[in-house]
């Protein structure tokens, strides 16, 4: 019983902040959940202390939890700083495994806003999270390690999608790549403060994307289209693939017809 009740008051005394100041923080949390607590204690801790220079106790203390309860949201420290990319990457195969062949593209797109939409709707969060792995090395390349996860997944997705059509693992990999970067360029912008519509950023960032790709060649010639419509992209892409398929109505003149004459 001694040795209890002295454990007891030294817990209650000591240590960097202090227990009793760590539960009086995490009074000021209620309503939340454990894990978003958590999080609110990590960046509160990084801000105030640096990343290097916080603990996972100090965290749990600061959130007015155990350590136990730390592990069992998170996996270590950095894990609170991340949005959870497992769960995201989820929900974009299963975005894009609901696809048709000829809604595939529009799936490709609705699954960039769905990651885009996380971190809009995270708010200060997402800024705090950049303004941290832009300073720590350790952080920030994990997050591109985990950006590469991302472009795998369209990568694999838009390879399955172009089938064995010649040049197609190369044309997957490119596209790919041009979604992903699309994405984090505007990302980026908003993250700084840059842009006030990401969500209209993207879908024009990534209508610039498919008309580098949707195009045909033929000939030894490059067509590229652009055109406004009220119509959503998932309505107009059948029509558009009719097209590029049967080629140009009866009587049609190239430009280069119509130069000649």
């Amino acid at each position: 019983m001694v040795r209890g009740t002295v454990a007891t008051v030294r817990r209650t005394t000591t240590g960097r902040g202090g227990t009793r100041a760590g539960a009086r923080r995490g009074a000021g949390m209620s309503g939340r959940t454990a894990r978003e607590r958590l999080a609110h204690a990590a960046f509160q801790l990084f801000d105030e202390r640096g990343y290097e220079g916080t603990t996972v106790d100090e965290i749990a203390e600061r959130a007015g939890v155990g350590r136990t309860t730390f592990f069992r949201h998170y996996r270590a420290k950095e894990d609170v700083i991340f949005p959870d990319h497992e769960l995201l990457q989820d929900r974009i195969a299963s975005r894009l495994a609901t696809s048709r062949t000829d809604t595939a593209l529009t799936a490709v797109s609705e699954a960039v806003r769905l990651v885009l939409l996380h971190y809009v709707d995270e708010g200060e969060v997402a800024r705090r999270r950049y303004r941290l792995t832009s300073s720590v090395p350790a952080l920030r390349d994990r997050e591109i390690a985990s950006v590469a996860r991302y472009q795998r997944l369209f990568k694999e997705f838009l390879a399955r999608w172009m089938g064995d059509a010649p040049g197609a693992p190369l044309r997957a990999e490119l596209m790919a790549a041009c979604v992903v970067s699309a994405h984090n360029h505007v990302l980026r912008r908003w993250l700084r403060g840059e842009s006030a519509e990401p969500m209209a950023e993207v879908d024009t960032a990534l209508r610039e994307v498919l008309g580098l790709f949707s195009g045909r060649a033929g000939e030894g010639e490059t067509h590229v289209v652009a055109f406004t419509s009220p119509h959503p992209l998932d309505q107009l892409l059948p029509a558009l693939r009719r097209l590029a398929t049967a080629g140009p109505p009866p009587g049609h003149r190239t430009q280069k017809e119509e130069d000649q004459t």
